[in-house]
């Protein structure tokens, strides 16, 4: 049932207002709906577009050279270091990524649910990626012949549990939507994308998710996250910098000079030095203005991010977890506090063998279980204390989750299943990981990435606390987009207007800012302001397929016809098997409305 009041019932104020009608039924949060660009199509049904002349140039952006080979700084290390050097080179960490060639696995498969197949190949002294669908007549209609190669340029991830590339398509990076799975010695689709029965879209990379698995890795340009001025990264794998800091000033002065040592800094910045690739939690929202790339050894890493995951999961259900949020729910973290870190069963700079790893973790289990009977009586026939005390687990997200669980129960329960590392509330309140305060912001955008999963109360709970932060005085792209999409999705198109104004005097490239706020002048009947909003976005980030489809619509209906097509052939190139992108070219219907392209 719907409320009768058009804008919230009377005498409310704006955040009651919005958050009457999202509990009263006026506003209701579809499962999947994410904060993005709406289609513009349907809205176009409650208003007439006139011809509009709009001249907007296309981008065309150049492919960045990539030509310059990657460089490793850390040899300077090994001068002094020889040993630690030589015993880290052979680490995952170490061999994390670089270029291609070097990291190159030949294989494929078949995609079953999409009928695609990949293979990924070398060729004259190159990486490739081919990917190819037969026109077969079993096949449903929304699947159709698609046919086309990538090369790919880097390699992400040491192939111990995994592998994928990364390859470059107008001047952008993107990762491939396949992956080798090391403990399984097969090709797959990227997580997440078993069932996807297109091709998924182009996955962009970019300096957040490289921090955790390549060296001087580079800022993005402003104009799209995804977007460098040259290659992504200068240096292969996790170097020495990642934990020692700038090593400059120590190598002038011949070994003399400051260097970082994570061991003598204070525990919250000690463990920073880990977490800031080790820690995930359900959700990360960034502190206003900051990135994780930006983080450096000796920070605090919540000054950066805060990591939140559900109260169920901070009790010990919930989810498969990140090794240190369940490490802090263990014994032996409440037992020892701060002196109980990351490096104390684990040596940062080598990886045991498999001959070597029962007795090295024994060890170090018998630093603080000291008592003789330990070592000698307790199950002598097993001296794997891991099988009992921390039993893997088989993660169903996958990402970055743990296999070990660090929770290391005294008595594990042999029923525990794999239930209990499953989100199994539909709704759940948010907890930050550790002792870190967060605002009404963080939470409030921690809150709206859950929504996107279709969760009405998340969604409520997100307009609420972004209401009050803003009221609070706060003020960043990242809060007024999302309460601008929220409030779009309530019907108030005047508030969404200025949440997209004041997100966009902040960061002009915002893409969804600028996507739906020209839905709503299309709506409005404001067409040349619609295009120019669109033409920003596409010509800031050409990968935004459905700013581009809606681009389009719009000059299709007004009839610059080839211009529409241009546009169209555009975005095929990050995004070839779009369903809604083939209709309209075949058939000149998106998202339920017709304009015919010839």
């Amino acid at each position: 049932m719907r409320t009768p009041w058009r804008h919230g019932p009377p005498c409310l104020d704006r955040a009651q207002s919005l958050q009457a009608r999202v509990a009263f039924g006026s506003f209701r949060w579809s499962p999947g709906r994410s904060f993005t660009v709406l289609s513009v199509a349907a809205a176009l049904l409650f208003g007439n577009l006139l011809h509009s002349e709009v001249n907007a140039s296309h981008a065309s952006p150049l492919q960045a050279d990539v030509s310059a080979p990657l460089r490793n700084p850390d040899t300077a290390c090994a001068g002094c270091h020889k040993e630690i050097y030589d015993k880290y080179e052979k680490t995952p960490m170490a061999r994390a990524s670089g270029t291609a060639m070097e990291g190159f696995l030949q294989g494929g498969f078949l995609h079953s649910a999409s009928g695609i197949r990949y293979e990924v190949f070398s060729r004259d002294g190159e990486v490739w990626m081919s990917y190819d669908r037969d026109d077969a007549p079993e096949r449903s209609n929304d699947q159709t012949v698609l046919d086309g190669e990538k090369e790919l340029l880097y390699f992400i991830g040491s192939g111990h549990r995994g592998r994928t590339y990364l390859y470059q398509e107008g001047g952008e990076w993107f990762e491939t939507p396949i992956n080798f799975y090391g403990k399984r010695q097969l090709w797959d689709m990227a997580p997440n994308y078993g069932l996807t029965k297109t091709m998924p879209v182009a996955l962009p990379i970019d300096s957040n998710c490289l921090h955790c698995h390549a060296s001087a890795v580079q800022t993005a340009l402003p104009e799209a996250r995804n977007r460098y001025d040259g290659p992504p990264f200068r240096q292969g794998g996790i170097g020495c910098s990642a934990c020692h800091g700038d090593a400059s000033k120590h190598l002038e002065e011949q070994g003399h000079g400051p260097i970082v040592n994570p061991a003598k800094l204070t525990p919250v910045r000690r463990d920073s030095t880990c977490l800031q690739c080790h820690l995930e939690g359900n959700v990360a929202v960034y502190r206003a203005g900051k990135s994780l790339a930006e983080f450096r050894v000796g920070d605090d890493l919540a000054d950066y991010v805060v990591y939140s995951v559900k109260a169920s999961a901070k009790t010990g259900g919930g989810r498969a977890s990140s090794q240190y949020e369940a490490l802090l729910r263990s014994a032996c973290k409440a037992a020892s506090g701060d002196k109980l870190t990351c490096t104390t069963c684990h040596d940062p700079h080598s990886s045991p063998s498999a001959e070597e790893r029962v007795n090295y973790y024994r060890s170090r289990c018998l630093v603080c279980h000291t008592g003789s009977r330990i070592a000698t009586e307790h199950h002598p026939e097993q001296k794997d204390c891991a099988v009992c005390h921390m039993p893997t687990r088989v993660a169903v997200d996958i990402s970055h989750e743990q296999e070990t669980d660090h929770d290391i129960q005294r008595r594990p329960h042999p029923d525990v299943s794999i239930a209990r590392f499953l989100d199994t509330a539909e709704a759940d309140d948010l907890l930050p990981v550790g002792k870190v305060a967060a605002s009404d912001r963080e939470m409030g955008l921690a809150y709206a990435q859950l929504a996107e999963g279709g969760n009405q109360r998340d969604a409520e709970k997100a307009l609420r606390l972004l209401l009050k932060a803003e009221k609070s005085g706060a003020s960043d792209a990242e809060l007024h987009t999302k309460l601008g999409f929220i409030e779009q999705m309530a019907g108030d198109k005047s508030d969404a207007r200025k949440e997209y104004g004041e997100s966009l005097m902040q960061d002009p490239y915002d893409a969804t800012a600028l996507g739906n706020l020209a839905v709503l002048d299309a709506v409005s009947g404001h067409t040349a302001d619609a295009v120019s909003l669109l033409q920003r976005a596409v010509d800031a980030d050409p990968s935004q397929i459905t700013a581009g489809l809606n681009l389009a619509f719009i000059e299709c209906r007004v009839g610059n016809k080839e211009k529409a097509r241009q546009i169209l052939m555009s975005a095929a190139r990050f995004d070839p098997d779009d369903p809604n992108l083939r209709k309209f070219l075949s058939s000149g219907t998106y998202a339920g409305e017709r304009c015919n392209l010839r």
